[in-house]
């Protein structure tokens, strides 16, 4: 009874105060929280080499980060070097092998990376002078060897070959050429021919130019004290030798007057990639930087942004539509990008457009201000557990020459900021007016309709190296039809009579993906029927297809053909590209491209079915040297292209030894080892169990 008696009284107690607050308001935001950033201690070497210490003895370890305060380079048609150069600082020195350098990394529990313009490394107390000793070893003694620059282009090659059939990697690269223009380092694509072009001796020279201790900042962070680490700075860095370093000018990218509408046409995609941006005048640590990322948070800086509120829970265009807004010491940006379906791309960036507006013309709430920088104040302080944050806040500190109070009264400033401000900031720097606005996807179906954000409804085409070119410009000469161009390619491969004596057929291939190497052998046989086994190492995967019905089996798990892919199995024919008019594919020749520097015809096809494929024809040679299509699974639906290469007869009849499968984010090199034709496969190979 007692203890009833006293719950009531409590419950009485505290009754009255909750009867007197008001729901329906958001409680008054507190004072800002006092953040506590550790003070740094700093020194400068005779040689320049500035060093800030942040002595932090949470945890026993210590990290090292060292910037170089230069110019990027601009490096034309040789791009990529400089990024290369970065990298080969990891793969040995005059001391140490790549190999021995990744040992005693390993050994040490330590985290090791270099770029072209930066070295971090972190591990534990006790190592310290030893890590400080491998990263003055690169500083000072790094060996660039080509034959790790060749590993080193052949990555980037294909990673360029992946990003060449990715719509969210081209708008990125393609938005970079836009807004910056190429004469500038920010819009300076990395390309198959600039990659193949530069040299050793190129990133030797950047190296040897560039990494100088008059323009480094080191800071050091961790469980270590001014007097050491100015000990170990003065051991290891000291000889050190400084130079003068090139400074580069370079034309300040500017928003183009009016909204220019840019596109990149994709055929067959079923979907849009749409970015909107322009040139952003934002130093790092101005008097606007803060209130900048509020503006960007409440647009689209986060799944609360109105963007995403509005494209994907209230129109359902997308799953996900946001926005940045990046200050930057030479220029900043601006864009607010999403991913829709074709057919509401005009709709979607309505959409974006008018949220734009609606920020920079009426005030927002204070609910929704609280909101975002809460959001702010939360990601700032999860941040600083960092010690990366902490080494970045001292440098910028010294390098921008910010106040050195700016971090620490990061939380004040944001909770100081208003819906004025928030207004007059808007106002400041979202431009709906002065927009590049590009859209990857397909351009039969999407021109029209986005040529209307142009004042001059032009819609500039540009291809995935962000190169501008006329569709118009390379007009079907006089008497070339689809029929003709289907009929050259069928002389060109061998002629149907040739084609036509190939009643079965193995194709025995190897390739690679995501690091994988795969072995694959398709087995048909006329019309339609197909066996084929993916062998990848740790998994198998197995077709069949008899003509009629069939699966693909995999991990354990078995899936019958039904659908679309049904009917794109019975569509698969041997000789498909004998007898289209007879299976009802309507084809029509609907202009011309260029495919890898090869000018092509392109020819689109629509199956009975409804479900619509590209293939494009080389004009000097007849042969096919790129399908694109859509394909469904039950992830989702992918645009899938595959390149052909390397044509050679084999029994009468010419076919690809290379090809290239981009599906998805994923790119297969494919290299055709043998075709095996007319070996007699048995009907009971194809049989579905």
């Amino acid at each position: 009874m007692k203890k009833l008696f006293f719950l009531i009284l409590v419950i009485a107690f505290v009754n009255p105060v909750f009867s007197q607050l008001d729901r329906s308001k958001l409680p008054e935001p507190g004072p800002a929280s006092e953040i506590k950033i550790a003070n740094y201690e700093s020194f400068e070497l005779k040689n320049g080499l500035k060093v800030f210490v942040i002595e932090n003895r949470k945890l026993p370890r210590v990290a090292f980060n060292l910037i170089l305060d230069v110019d990027p380079v601009l490096e034309g048609e040789n791009a990529g070097y400089v990024s290369a150069a970065g990298d080969l600082l990891r793969t040995g020195t005059k001391k140490r092998t790549k190999d021995q350098l990744d040992q005693e990394i390993d050994l040490l529990g330590a985290t090791l990376t270099t770029s072209a313009t930066s070295i971090f490394a972190s591990g534990l107390e006790r190592n310290k002078e030893k890590l400080m000793e491998i990263v003055s070893d690169i500083i000072l003694n790094s060996v660039f060897k080509q034959e790790e620059l060749d590993k080193i282009k052949k990555q980037t090659l294909s990673g360029l070959a992946t990003a060449k059939d990715d719509p969210n990697s081209i708008s990125q690269r393609v938005g970079r050429v836009i807004m910056n223009g190429k004469d500038h380092p920010y819009g300076e694509l990395e390309t198959e021919e600039t990659v193949n072009s530069f040299t050793l001796d190129m990133c030797k020279s950047y190296y040897e130019s560039y990494f100088r201790p008059n323009v480094a900042y080191l800071a050091i962070v961790g469980d270590i004290n001014k007097a050491k680490a100015k000990q170990l700075v003065e051991k290891y860095l000291s000889k050190w030798e400084k130079k003068d370093v090139p400074q580069m000018t370079y034309p300040t990218p500017k928003a183009p007057v009016v909204n220019k509408v840019a596109l990149v046409d994709r055929s067959n995609s079923v979907q849009s990639v749409i970015a909107v941006g322009y040139p952003v005048e934002l130093k790092i640590g101005s008097d606007d930087a803060i209130k900048a990322s509020v503006v960007n948070l409440i647009l689209g800086g986060s799944a609360t942004g109105r963007l995403f509120m509005n494209l994907r829970e209230s129109k359902a265009y997308t799953y996900g539509a946001y926005s940045s807004m990046s200050p930057d010491r030479l220029i900043g940006s601006f864009t607010a990008f999403t991913q829709v379906r074709t057919s509401v791309t005009d709709s979607a960036i309505t959409e974006i457009i008018g949220e734009m507006k609606k920020l920079r013309n009426e005030k927002v709430d204070e609910e929704e201000l609280q909101k975002a920088k809460n959001l702010l104040s939360g990601s700032f302080v999860r941040n600083l557990e960092s010690p990366e944050t902490i080494a970045r806040f001292a440098i910028n500190t010294a390098r921008y020459n910010l106040p050195k109070d700016y971090y620490k009264n990061y939380l004040k400033t944001l909770n100081a900021l208003t819906a004025d401000d928030v207004l007059a900031t808007a106002k400041k720097y979202i431009k709906p007016n002065n927009l590049y606005l590009l859209v990857v996807g397909s351009g039969d179906e999407v021109a029209k309709n986005i040529s209307k954000f142009s004042v001059s409804s032009k819609v500039d085409y540009y291809d995935t190296n962000g190169d501008l070119y006329d569709p118009s410009a390379k007009k079907i000469p006089a008497g070339i039809t689809a029929e003709s161009v289907i009929k050259k390619y069928v002389e060109a491969i061998g002629g149907r009579e040739n084609i036509l004596k190939v009643k079965d057929k193995i194709t025995n291939m190897t390739g690679t993906v995501q690091g994988m190497n795969l072995t694959i052998t398709i087995n048909q046989k006329e019309p339609n029927k197909l066996y084929q086994v993916l062998d990848a190492g740790v998994f198998q995967q197995k077709t069949i297809f008899d003509g009629t019905k069939g699966y693909t089996e995999g991990m354990g798990q078995k899936t019958e053909f039904t659908g679309e892919q049904l009917e794109d199995m019975k569509d698969n024919s041997l000789h498909s590209m004998l007898d289209y008019d007879e299976r009802g594919v309507k084809y029509e020749l609907t202009g011309m491209e260029t495919i890898n520097g090869k000018d092509t015809y392109k020819i689109s096809f629509t199956q009975p079915s409804g479900k619509k494929s590209t293939a494009f024809y080389s004009v000097e040679l007849g042969f096919l040297v790129r399908t694109a299509s859509s394909v469904s699974t039950a992830q989702g639906t992918f645009n899938q292209t595959i390149d052909m290469d390397d044509y050679r007869e084999v029994q009468g009849v010419k076919y690809p030894f290379k090809m290239n499968q981009n599906f998805g984010p994923q790119s297969i090199e494919l290299t055709i080892t043998s075709y095996e034709i007319n070996t007699g496969l048995p009907d009971s190979l194809f049989e579905v169990k």
